[in-house]
């Protein structure tokens, strides 16, 4: 039998003082990958059109988190010889895009650099993020400006600085346990809890903390990372940052590695209303 593969792209989409945030996922697949620094649009019936930037190799993954529930896969799995896009090939592609979209009379409600893992490592991420404001305000100006980033690489300044012109910015933020976090985000490199949450501070609250929330087992480990031991600590450093929101998702597709399981509804919705209680705007996905 042909193999074939049906992807169903869905946006889950969350409406804080009016800016919409956006969630992008494949159900069904353990990987996703893009062959280009433009993908979609994709269309919801909540978030209208949303038009994806990929700023990592095409057909290969470049991150530097290696996430045990990762829809683009492990990076072992994921590893590409295609060199990155250039900023002006990222640009370009998105202007010829937009040309074509309005010629279609279709017009882009945001703009979310996603993609093929941590699109902050791109070395020409500012330069980048400045050109697409400067495109986004030519073709749809009202277009939005989101991100998905792991967030490793925000103790640089010139890093921080291109974020805050995000109208989205959507940072992670598992949990606060160091040892939770080597087991299943797995930092690439450099990675000290206690200075992401200064970093975090640094955005004085221009920022959207995503969470991922699960359980199941791990090399022998237990993943659950809803008990009061992650949790009590996790909101002390929400105290801290203070974001605009706070987004808490689960595993809504098949993951890399074996034996992970969603996180529980209704606990899930009572770590949101802790969250609430600390008067911070919070979306759960589950």
């Amino acid at each position: 039998m042909k193999n074939y593969v049906f992807l169903i792209l869905c946006v889950s989409a969350f409406n804080f003082e009016n800016q919409i945030i956006t969630r992008t996922f494949a159900r069904n697949m353990s990987t996703v990958i893009y062959d280009s620094p433009i993908f979609g649009p994709i269309h919801s019936r909540r978030l209208g059109i949303s038009l994806g930037i990929n700023l990592l190799p095409k057909g290969g993954k470049f991150c530097s988190f290696d996430c045990i529930y990762c829809e683009c896969g492990l990076n072992s799995e994921r590893r590409t010889k295609n060199p990155l896009p250039t900023a002006d090939e990222v640009v370009e592609t998105l202007e010829s895009k937009l040309q074509e979209l309005s010629a279609e009379g279709i017009t882009p409600d945001v703009l979310t650099f996603a993609g093929n893992g941590e699109p902050t490592l791109h070395p020409a991420f500012p330069e980048i993020v400045e050109r697409v404001k400067q495109v986004r305000d030519i073709y749809c100006p009202s277009a939005k400006m989101s991100i998905l980033s792991n967030a490793t690489q925000i103790r640089r300044p010139e890093i921080r600085e291109a974020l805050m012109h995000f109208d989205n910015n959507i940072l992670k933020l598992d949990t606060v346990c160091p040892e939770y976090i080597n087991l299943v985000d797995q930092p690439q490199g450099h990675y000290d809890v206690e200075e992401q949450i200064r970093c975090l501070e640094q955005f004085r609250g221009n920022c959207i903390i995503q969470t991922m929330l699960m359980k199941g087992q791990y090399n022998g480990h237990n993943l659950d990372n809803t008990g009061e031991a992650y949790i009590a600590p996790y909101l002390q450093a929400l105290q801290r940052i203070k974001p605009r929101a706070v987004m808490l998702y689960t595993l809504d597709r098949e993951t890399p590695v074996a034996g992970l399981q969603k996180a529980d509804a209704d606990i899930m919705n009572a770590i949101a209303e802790r969250i609430r209680e600390l008067g911070i705007e919070v979306s759960v996905s589950y």
